[in-house]
């Protein structure tokens, strides 16, 4: 199948959203500069929609109240979901980097007034077209980078398709990190771990997690997928090596029981009330002074504010820059 299509027309086009042209291998989705805006997004929101589509669609004016409440100027999302053609979604255009399975997929939706110089999708900008499960989607601002990704679970096993697909991952993603220079990243998305105890509802119920009574050779990836040791330290490597701060925790220093989680997991059954932060918005340093807000969108066992998910949204806001951190970032730039 075809996995991107052209952003959403404008307003003033009759045209639907169509299959973009074939392109060879390792090329990306470019606008003019003439079509760049003067500045860029401030305001950003965060969401793995989970494919519940039924629980989603019951759901939607209230999503899409949030949406007109709180108005983004970006919006990620991890695992597609396909109503985002009316209000007040019609004022954004819309990237997608779809999978062929029903568990993956990314969606970009950008206001149309602030125009990426570039989107790409996948983080070998230079080698494949597309992530194979369409994890990725990185869009390049006059500013900054932002790069919305859905991380692979780590699975409960030494196999092919978990304990080794998220050690792979998390190199890649290192590697991202420690090559992306020139300017800062703003990354979001599902990232599939808790980087701190503080992180979870019930440290000692994640860490003892089994799945029928497996219990993995190795003790550091003993536990819960997304909260076992290896998979920590791997993210504390990455955020440490890559100058990276993870805003919700700059500005929440304590644990908050209610409203510091955006993963919760079923209402029924011996997860009711276990919570995870698995959902984030990572920015580099330079960005840190900007952080006016960072908030989980929802709250409490009963999952209020979730919109038919087991995540919900979590959203960033940012300050305009200053005259001095324009200078420093433009000095940057030319550097």
């Amino acid at each position: 199948m075809k996995r991107f299509f052209k952003p959403i027309e404008k307003e003033c086009s009759a045209k639907k959203p169509a299959l973009s042209p074939s392109k060879k291998d390792g090329e990306t989705t470019e606008t003019s500069s003439e079509e760049n805006s003067k500045k860029d997004p401030l305001k950003f929101v965060t969401w793995n929609a989970n494919s519940l589509l039924l629980r989603v669609k019951n759901n939607w004016p209230e999503f899409s109240n949030f949406i007109t409440t709180f108005d983004p100027d970006v919006i990620a999302l991890q695992i597609l979901m396909r109503a985002l053609s009316s209000p007040p979604f019609k004022n954004y255009q819309i990237w997608w980097s779809l999978a062929d399975s029903k568990y993956a997929g990314t969606a970009l939706l950008v206001k149309k007034c602030f125009q990426p110089k570039k989107v790409s999708f996948s983080l070998e900008k230079t080698a494949l077209k597309y992530e194979p499960d369409g994890r990725v989607i990185l869009a390049e601002f006059e500013t900054f980078y932002l790069l919305n990704t859905y991380a692979p679970n780590n699975g409960w096993k030494e196999e092919e398709n978990s304990f080794q697909r998220r050690r792979k991952w998390d190199k890649r993603i290192q590697e991202f990190v420690l090559q992306c220079s020139g300017k800062p990243l703003i990354w979001c998305g599902d990232l599939n771990v808790s980087h701190e105890e503080i992180d979870v509802s019930h440290p000692e119920f994640f860490a003892a997690a089994k799945l029928n009574g497996y219990v993995p050779p190795n003790k550091e990836d003993w536990g819960q997928p997304g909260f076992t040791i290896a998979e920590r330290k791997r993210f504390g490597a990455i955020l440490k090596e890559g100058r990276l701060i993870d805003a919700y925790r700059f500005l929440h220093k304590e644990k908050d029981m209610d409203c510091g989680f955006s993963w919760s997991g079923n209402p029924i059954g011996k997860y009711r009330g276990k919570r995870m932060r698995i959902d984030y918005f990572i920015v580099s340093e330079e960005l840190k002074d900007r952080i006016i807000a960072c908030e989980m969108q929802g709250h409490g066992i009963e999952l209020e504010g979730f919109y038919g998910s087991d995540h919900c949204p979590v959203s960033l806001e940012l300050s305009e820059a200053s005259s001095d951190s324009e200078k420093r970032e433009k000095k940057n730039l030319d550097e």
